[in-house]
């Protein structure tokens, strides 16, 4: 029982504390201390689903449908290209000081802003599924019926404990991010890991547009 807890811990830390645009935004959003509570909980919430309904078997339908991976590649590579965007031209902006002085008492953001920027970080991405429903998924189906419970149990529990770790975790940061060179070097890691992404996600329905027609 407690070697299939740690495996399903293991594995699921593993593939979320991969840098990516959701990882990102929530220590982004930990920094600025803004929202903290609703982007954990959110992300939690998303894996909750996705890696039970993987544990479960449902990652089969989307292995199997090559068009529905295509145009989930599709979808997420223009969010990621759009998100790296941003981020570029905030690290070239002039204005990026006015950002670190707003950390303080910052309320820009609403929360319905807020909620948007999570849910699409996370519901647009690509890796989303394939790491949740296909790989996790994947690892999980060679196991009897039994240990899937208890190996659930330890991924969804690396998944709350690095989203709320994250987020509250974030602040302890706050000092370094007080120099707004600190801000632009990580807008720039953000926008470049965000192109980079977004160019695999594109590679990969330009292959299967190719293979297709």
């Amino acid at each position: 029982m407690l070697s299939t807890i740690l495996k399903g811990f293991a594995v699921s830390g593993g593939l979320i504390m991969a840098i990516g645009a959701q990882n990102a935004f929530v220590l982004k959003q930990g920094l600025l201390r803004q929202h903290t509570f609703w982007v954990a909980s959110i992300c939690f919430i998303c894996d909750f689903v996705f890696i039970s309904a993987g544990v479960m078997g449902v990652g089969g339908i989307l292995s199997k449908s090559p068009l529905l991976s295509a145009l989930l590649s599709l979808a997420g590579g223009v969010f990621l290209f759009w998100y790296g965007f941003n981020s570029l031209r905030s690290a070239l902006s002039t204005e990026q000081h006015t950002l670190v002085a707003q950390t303080e008492n910052s309320n820009q953001g609403s929360l319905k802003t807020t909620i948007l920027g999570v849910l699409a970080v996370t519901l647009l991405n690509p890796h989303v599924y394939v790491d949740t429903l296909m790989l996790i998924g994947g690892i999980a189906a060679t196991l009897s019926n039994s240990d899937k419970i208890w190996f659930l149990l330890g991924a969804l529990s690396a998944s709350f404990i690095w989203f709320f770790g994250l987020s509250y975790g974030a602040r302890l940061l706050r000092p370094i991010f007080a120099n707004p060179r600190a801000w632009k070097i990580l807008e720039t890691l953000i926008g470049i890991g965000m192109w980079w992404l977004a160019w695999g996600l594109f590679h990969y329905f330009y292959r299967w547009l190719m293979t297709s027609l």
